[in-house]
Protein backbone atom coordinates (compact mmCIF):
# COMPACT_ATOMS: atom_id res chain seq x y z
CA UNK A 1 0.00 0.00 0.00
CA UNK A 2 2.90 2.35 0.71
CA UNK A 3 3.93 2.52 -2.94
CA UNK A 4 0.65 4.15 -3.86
CA UNK A 5 1.81 7.37 -2.18
CA UNK A 6 5.29 7.46 -3.62
CA UNK A 7 4.41 9.36 -6.85
CA UNK A 8 2.79 12.29 -5.05
CA UNK A 9 5.44 12.53 -2.36
CA UNK A 10 8.35 12.38 -4.74
CA UNK A 11 6.65 15.00 -6.84
CA UNK A 12 6.67 17.38 -3.85
CA UNK A 13 10.39 16.99 -3.40
CA UNK A 14 11.31 19.77 -5.85
CA UNK A 15 13.68 17.93 -8.19
CA UNK A 16 14.95 18.18 -11.89
CA UNK A 17 17.44 15.96 -14.43
CA UNK A 18 20.05 15.22 -17.10
CA UNK A 19 20.84 12.36 -19.46
CA UNK A 20 22.85 9.40 -18.22
CA UNK A 21 24.47 6.40 -19.78
CA UNK A 22 21.99 4.78 -22.18
CA UNK A 23 21.98 1.38 -23.85
CA UNK A 24 24.13 1.07 -26.96
CA UNK A 25 21.08 0.73 -29.22
CA UNK A 26 19.46 3.98 -28.00
CA UNK A 27 18.79 6.49 -30.79
CA UNK A 28 19.91 10.10 -30.41
CA UNK A 29 16.93 12.47 -30.52
CA UNK A 30 18.46 15.82 -29.50
CA UNK A 31 22.01 17.18 -29.19
CA UNK A 32 22.53 20.04 -26.71
CA UNK A 33 25.95 21.70 -26.89
CA UNK A 34 27.43 18.45 -28.25
CA UNK A 35 25.79 16.32 -25.53
CA UNK A 36 23.33 13.74 -26.90
CA UNK A 37 19.88 13.05 -25.45
CA UNK A 38 18.58 9.65 -26.52
CA UNK A 39 15.15 8.13 -26.84
CA UNK A 40 16.08 6.02 -23.80
CA UNK A 41 16.73 9.18 -21.73
CA UNK A 42 13.39 10.59 -22.84
CA UNK A 43 11.57 7.34 -22.08
CA UNK A 44 13.06 7.18 -18.59
CA UNK A 45 12.23 10.82 -17.82
CA UNK A 46 8.76 10.33 -19.23
CA UNK A 47 8.15 7.44 -16.84
CA UNK A 48 9.39 9.54 -13.94
CA UNK A 49 7.00 12.32 -14.93
CA UNK A 50 4.17 9.78 -15.11
CA UNK A 51 5.01 8.63 -11.57
CA UNK A 52 5.34 12.10 -10.06
CA UNK A 53 2.84 14.16 -12.03
CA UNK A 54 0.31 11.62 -13.30
CA UNK A 55 0.96 12.64 -16.90
CA UNK A 56 1.33 10.00 -19.56
CA UNK A 57 1.64 9.38 -23.26
CA UNK A 58 2.61 12.17 -25.62
CA UNK A 59 2.30 14.89 -22.98
CA UNK A 60 4.81 13.17 -20.69
CA UNK A 61 7.24 12.61 -23.57
CA UNK A 62 7.07 16.24 -24.71
CA UNK A 63 7.69 17.45 -21.19
CA UNK A 64 10.49 14.93 -20.71
CA UNK A 65 12.32 16.11 -23.81
CA UNK A 66 12.09 19.77 -22.84
CA UNK A 67 13.16 19.09 -19.26
CA UNK A 68 16.18 17.10 -20.43
CA UNK A 69 17.19 19.93 -22.77
CA UNK A 70 16.83 22.49 -19.99
CA UNK A 71 18.77 20.29 -17.57
CA UNK A 72 21.67 19.93 -19.99
CA UNK A 73 21.67 23.69 -20.51
CA UNK A 74 21.72 24.20 -16.74
CA UNK A 75 24.62 21.78 -16.32
CA UNK A 76 26.51 23.49 -19.12
CA UNK A 77 26.07 26.89 -17.48
CA UNK A 78 27.12 25.43 -14.12
CA UNK A 79 30.33 24.15 -15.71
CA UNK A 80 30.94 27.53 -17.34
CA UNK A 81 30.77 29.40 -14.03
CA UNK A 82 32.76 26.79 -12.13
CA UNK A 83 30.00 25.01 -10.21
CA UNK A 84 30.54 21.32 -9.50
CA UNK A 85 28.15 18.88 -7.84
CA UNK A 86 29.72 15.84 -6.19
CA UNK A 87 28.25 12.35 -6.22
CA UNK A 88 27.96 12.51 -2.44
CA UNK A 89 25.73 15.60 -2.75
CA UNK A 90 23.53 13.80 -5.25
CA UNK A 91 23.34 10.70 -3.05
CA UNK A 92 22.52 12.88 -0.05
CA UNK A 93 19.64 14.52 -1.91
CA UNK A 94 18.38 11.10 -3.02
CA UNK A 95 18.53 9.85 0.57
CA UNK A 96 16.63 12.93 1.76
CA UNK A 97 13.83 12.16 -0.67
CA UNK A 98 13.71 8.60 0.63
CA UNK A 99 13.54 9.92 4.18
CA UNK A 100 10.73 12.33 3.28
CA UNK A 101 8.63 9.48 1.90
CA UNK A 102 9.50 7.33 4.92
CA UNK A 103 11.58 4.82 3.00
CA UNK A 104 15.18 3.71 2.93
CA UNK A 105 17.15 4.55 -0.23
CA UNK A 106 16.91 0.88 -1.24
CA UNK A 107 13.12 0.94 -0.79
CA UNK A 108 12.86 4.11 -2.87
CA UNK A 109 14.92 2.50 -5.62
CA UNK A 110 12.62 -0.51 -5.56
CA UNK A 111 9.54 1.72 -5.72
CA UNK A 112 10.94 3.59 -8.72
CA UNK A 113 11.82 0.29 -10.36
CA UNK A 114 8.23 -0.87 -10.03
CA UNK A 115 7.33 2.04 -12.32
CA UNK A 116 10.11 1.22 -14.77
CA UNK A 117 12.37 4.07 -13.60
CA UNK A 118 16.07 3.56 -12.92
CA UNK A 119 17.38 5.25 -9.74
CA UNK A 120 20.02 6.90 -11.95
CA UNK A 121 17.20 8.80 -13.71
CA UNK A 122 16.16 10.51 -10.50
CA UNK A 123 19.77 11.05 -9.42
CA UNK A 124 20.58 12.68 -12.74
CA UNK A 125 17.57 14.93 -12.31
CA UNK A 126 18.76 15.87 -8.84
CA UNK A 127 22.25 16.69 -10.08
CA UNK A 128 20.93 19.23 -12.56
CA UNK A 129 18.74 20.90 -9.94
CA UNK A 130 21.52 21.04 -7.35
CA UNK A 131 23.88 22.57 -9.90
CA UNK A 132 21.32 25.15 -11.04
CA UNK A 133 20.50 26.15 -7.48
CA UNK A 134 24.18 26.85 -6.85
CA UNK A 135 24.39 28.86 -10.06
CA UNK A 136 21.39 30.96 -9.00
CA UNK A 137 22.84 31.56 -5.52
CA UNK A 138 26.06 32.84 -7.07
CA UNK A 139 24.28 35.08 -9.53
CA UNK A 140 21.42 36.46 -7.43
CA UNK A 141 22.46 36.13 -3.78
CA UNK A 142 21.47 39.34 -2.01
CA UNK A 143 20.26 40.88 -5.28
CA UNK A 144 16.55 40.03 -5.16
CA UNK A 145 14.71 43.09 -3.91
CA UNK A 146 11.00 43.60 -3.21
CA UNK A 147 9.31 46.99 -3.49
CA UNK A 148 7.75 48.34 -0.30
CA UNK A 149 4.67 49.30 -2.31
CA UNK A 150 4.18 45.66 -3.34
CA UNK A 151 4.36 44.54 0.31
CA UNK A 152 1.82 47.17 1.37
CA UNK A 153 -0.50 46.20 -1.48
CA UNK A 154 -0.31 42.54 -0.44
CA UNK A 155 -0.93 43.47 3.21
CA UNK A 156 -4.06 45.39 2.28
CA UNK A 157 -5.51 42.24 0.72
CA UNK A 158 -5.23 40.42 4.05
CA UNK A 159 -8.02 40.41 6.63
CA UNK A 160 -7.56 42.98 9.39
CA UNK A 161 -7.41 40.26 12.06
CA UNK A 162 -4.62 38.44 10.23
CA UNK A 163 -2.64 41.62 9.76
CA UNK A 164 -2.53 42.50 13.43
CA UNK A 165 -1.32 39.31 15.09
CA UNK A 166 1.79 37.19 15.08
CA UNK A 167 2.59 33.93 16.87
CA UNK A 168 5.77 33.66 18.91
CA UNK A 169 7.26 30.45 20.30
CA UNK A 170 9.72 29.84 23.12
CA UNK A 171 11.86 26.90 21.99
CA UNK A 172 14.65 24.63 23.19
CA UNK A 173 16.72 21.97 21.47
CA UNK A 174 16.83 18.54 23.09
CA UNK A 175 19.82 16.58 21.75
CA UNK A 176 20.29 12.87 22.39
CA UNK A 177 24.00 12.63 21.65
CA UNK A 178 25.32 9.89 19.35
CA UNK A 179 29.14 9.95 18.99
CA UNK A 180 30.67 9.61 15.55
CA UNK A 181 31.49 6.07 14.42
CA UNK A 182 28.86 4.61 16.78
CA UNK A 183 27.58 1.18 15.88
CA UNK A 184 24.23 0.67 14.23
CA UNK A 185 22.97 -1.02 17.35
CA UNK A 186 23.90 1.95 19.53
CA UNK A 187 22.24 4.38 17.11
CA UNK A 188 19.09 2.28 17.20
CA UNK A 189 19.16 2.30 21.00
CA UNK A 190 19.49 6.09 21.09
CA UNK A 191 16.66 6.48 18.59
CA UNK A 192 14.43 4.37 20.85
CA UNK A 193 15.43 6.50 23.83
CA UNK A 194 14.61 9.66 21.86
CA UNK A 195 11.11 8.36 21.17
CA UNK A 196 10.67 7.45 24.85
CA UNK A 197 11.71 10.95 25.87
CA UNK A 198 9.23 12.42 23.41
CA UNK A 199 6.41 10.26 24.74
CA UNK A 200 7.13 11.11 28.38
CA UNK A 201 7.91 14.81 27.89
CA UNK A 202 5.18 17.05 29.29
CA UNK A 203 6.64 20.50 29.64
CA UNK A 204 9.94 22.32 29.86
CA UNK A 205 9.53 23.03 33.58
CA UNK A 206 9.60 19.33 34.46
CA UNK A 207 12.02 18.32 31.73
CA UNK A 208 14.73 17.33 34.20
CA UNK A 209 12.73 14.44 35.63
CA UNK A 210 12.40 12.93 32.15
CA UNK A 211 15.79 13.76 30.66
CA UNK A 212 17.64 12.76 33.81
CA UNK A 213 16.78 9.13 33.17
CA UNK A 214 19.07 9.06 30.12
CA UNK A 215 22.78 9.73 29.66
CA UNK A 216 24.27 12.26 27.26
CA UNK A 217 21.17 14.38 26.69
CA UNK A 218 21.88 18.06 26.08
CA UNK A 219 19.43 20.97 26.34
CA UNK A 220 20.19 24.15 24.42
CA UNK A 221 17.90 27.21 24.45
CA UNK A 222 16.78 28.56 21.09
CA UNK A 223 14.81 31.40 22.63
CA UNK A 224 11.77 33.24 21.32
CA UNK A 225 11.11 32.95 17.61
CA UNK A 226 8.30 34.22 15.43
CA UNK A 227 6.63 31.51 13.37
CA UNK A 228 7.90 33.15 10.19
CA UNK A 229 11.50 32.86 11.42
CA UNK A 230 11.27 29.06 11.49
CA UNK A 231 12.10 26.80 8.52
CA UNK A 232 8.91 25.73 6.74
CA UNK A 233 9.03 22.05 7.69
CA UNK A 234 9.85 22.82 11.32
CA UNK A 235 7.14 25.47 11.47
CA UNK A 236 4.46 23.09 10.23
CA UNK A 237 5.40 20.46 12.80
CA UNK A 238 5.54 22.97 15.66
CA UNK A 239 2.20 24.51 14.67
CA UNK A 240 0.60 21.07 14.98
CA UNK A 241 1.82 20.62 18.58
CA UNK A 242 0.66 22.03 21.89
CA UNK A 243 3.09 23.82 24.22
CA UNK A 244 5.00 21.35 26.38
CA UNK A 245 5.49 18.82 23.58
CA UNK A 246 8.47 17.74 21.46
CA UNK A 247 8.87 17.44 17.71
CA UNK A 248 9.83 14.08 16.23
CA UNK A 249 13.50 13.11 16.52
CA UNK A 250 15.55 14.17 13.51
CA UNK A 251 19.03 12.93 12.66
CA UNK A 252 21.82 15.50 12.94
CA UNK A 253 25.63 15.22 12.92
CA UNK A 254 25.64 15.11 16.74
CA UNK A 255 22.74 12.69 17.32
CA UNK A 256 18.98 12.86 17.47
CA UNK A 257 17.45 16.29 17.93
CA UNK A 258 13.98 17.35 19.04
CA UNK A 259 12.52 20.82 19.51
CA UNK A 260 10.66 21.53 22.74
CA UNK A 261 7.77 24.00 22.57
CA UNK A 262 8.17 25.67 25.95
CA UNK A 263 5.71 28.47 25.26
CA UNK A 264 3.45 30.02 22.66
CA UNK A 265 1.77 33.41 22.54
CA UNK A 266 0.06 35.77 20.14
CA UNK A 267 1.46 39.28 19.93
CA UNK A 268 -0.12 42.39 18.44
CA UNK A 269 2.07 42.91 15.40
CA UNK A 270 1.90 42.55 11.65
CA UNK A 271 5.54 41.45 11.45
CA UNK A 272 4.72 37.76 10.93
CA UNK A 273 2.30 38.24 8.05
CA UNK A 274 4.51 41.00 6.63
CA UNK A 275 7.58 38.74 6.68
CA UNK A 276 5.64 35.91 5.08
CA UNK A 277 4.35 38.15 2.30
CA UNK A 278 7.80 39.60 1.71
CA UNK A 279 9.29 36.11 1.48
CA UNK A 280 6.57 35.06 -0.97
CA UNK A 281 7.16 38.10 -3.15
CA UNK A 282 10.92 37.58 -3.06
CA UNK A 283 10.47 33.91 -4.01
CA UNK A 284 8.26 34.86 -6.96
CA UNK A 285 10.76 37.46 -8.10
CA UNK A 286 13.54 34.87 -7.76
CA UNK A 287 11.58 32.41 -9.90
CA UNK A 288 11.04 35.11 -12.51
CA UNK A 289 14.74 35.98 -12.61
CA UNK A 290 15.63 32.29 -12.83
CA UNK A 291 13.32 31.82 -15.83
CA UNK A 292 14.78 34.87 -17.59
CA UNK A 293 18.32 33.68 -16.89
CA UNK A 294 17.54 30.21 -18.25
CA UNK A 295 15.99 31.72 -21.38
CA UNK A 296 19.14 33.80 -21.96
CA UNK A 297 21.39 30.76 -21.52
CA UNK A 298 19.12 28.69 -23.78
CA UNK A 299 19.36 31.29 -26.56
CA UNK A 300 23.14 30.91 -26.52
CA UNK A 301 22.95 27.11 -26.62
CA UNK A 302 23.25 24.93 -29.71
CA UNK A 303 20.25 22.59 -29.87
CA UNK A 304 19.97 20.12 -32.73
CA UNK A 305 16.87 17.94 -33.13
CA UNK A 306 17.36 14.61 -34.95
Amino acid sequence: MRLRFVPVLIGLALITATPFSAPAHAAIKVIVNDVPITDYDISQRSRLITLTQRKSGAAAKRQAEQELIDDQIKLGEAERVGVEVSQSEVDGAYNNIARNVKMSPAQLSKALGSGGVKPATLKARLKAQLAWNQVLRRRFSGKIEVNESDIIAALQKKDEADRQKSVEYDLKRIIVVVPKNSSGGFKSKRKQESNKIRSAFNGCEDAGSVLGQYSEVVVKPIGRRLETELPQQMREEIQALEPGKLTKPSTTPVGYEMIAICGKREIASDIAVRTELENDLRAKEGESQSRRYLMDVRRRATIIYR
